[in-house]
């Protein structure tokens, strides 16, 4: 992926994550983690992974990852761009680990803007066995110079704030003009969101605002981060409900009860049924809206090996 990708991105932020306390309406009401009680299962559907959690072991070894993930059950995965391989070696692996890859995270650069952009995806996107791809964040302001020590979040999130309603103006647009493009081909085009979204623009709409108004729901999907909306102070059951129709993937992402909701960034990562979301209540509204690929996913910093909280998170919800 480019230095801007999403990767390079979280992996700097991760740095600067703080404690974060996770508003009432998205913690269990008991105050203690809710039970999953096989949901998926009884669905029958099957628990993914977003290999963003496990990118730079990936990187190191890709066959090795790919079984470890398979032998605690995962069967698909959604990738975060193509994380240095090719398609066709990314294919290989996943079939000889047993695993579908069923999504891939393309940053702004990656989904392109031309024809050759198009075909060249289209031949990608073929190989590896999915017909979905979705855009990780906004559009990176690349014309916003990082002060000098200045901390990664903290550029980030003023980089985003320093574009005011045009960033989020422009990344609508791409995504009308990418999903089209890739819609006669039989590949969809998601939204994934962080919690900077969530920040009202000079006391007017906020990002996402502009987005769901600005971009076409019969073109454009939605792909939400249930932990990063709580870290927004949002409820994420409420939220997921809203886009009945309209999401059709969820990232399932604890986060602990430790603070105040905020836009830039930070959150204190659990793995999943050891946080404070309500997964009684989360779990059924995602599927009452229409959400069909659950992938787990981390952020760091991680506390405890990788594969342990994998496992954790891959039991919780599949009982």
């Amino acid at each position: 992926m480019s230095h801007c990708d999403r990767r390079t991105i979280l992996s700097a932020i991760a740095a600067m994550s703080g404690a974060l306390a996770v508003p009432a309406l998205a913690v269990s009401g008991s105050g203690a983690p809710a039970k999953a009680d096989g949901f998926l299962a009884r669905k029958g559907l099957a628990v993914g992974i977003q290999v963003y959690t496990v990118d730079d072991l990936v990187r190191q070894d890709l066959a090795g990852t790919f079984a470890r993930i398979a032998q605690i059950g995962y069967r698909s995965v959604e990738l975060a761009g193509l994380h240095g391989y090719t398609a066709r070696t990314l294919r290989e692996a996943a079939d000889g680990a047993g695993l579908a890859i069923t999504s891939i995270h393309l940053g702004d650069s990656l989904i392109g803007s031309s024809q050759d952009d198009t075909d060249r995806l289209v031949e990608d996107l073929s190989i590896l066995g999915t017909r979905a791809a979705v855009l990780p964040m906004f559009i990176f302001p690349r014309d916003v110079a990082r002060m000098e020590n200045e901390p990664f979040a903290a550029y980030l999130h003023r980089a985003a704030r320093s574009q005011g309603t045009g960033l989020w103006e422009r990344t609508a647009d791409l995504l009308n003009a990418r999903a089209a493009a890739f819609a006669p081909h039989g590949i969809s085009l998601a939204y994934h969101n962080h919690n900077v979204e969530f920040e009202p623009i000079e006391g007017g709409p906020t990002g996402w605002d502009i987005l769901m108004e600005r971009t076409d729901p019969r073109l454009v999907r939605l792909e939400i981060d249930l932990g990063w909306v709580a870290a927004a102070g949002l409820d994420p059951a409420a939220f997921v409900s809203r886009y009945t129709g309209r999401v059709d993937k969820v990232h399932v992402k604890d986060i602990l009860a430790s603070t105040t909701p905020n836009f830039a960034f930070r959150q204190d990562p659990a793995s999943v049924g050891a946080g404070m979301l309500d997964w009684d209540r989360v779990l059924p509204a995602a599927y009452a809206a229409g959400v069909r690929h659950f992938y787990v996913e981390q952020e760091p910093p991680y506390t405890v090996d990788r594969f342990v909280s994998l496992a954790d998170s891959y039991r919780f919800l599949a009982g």
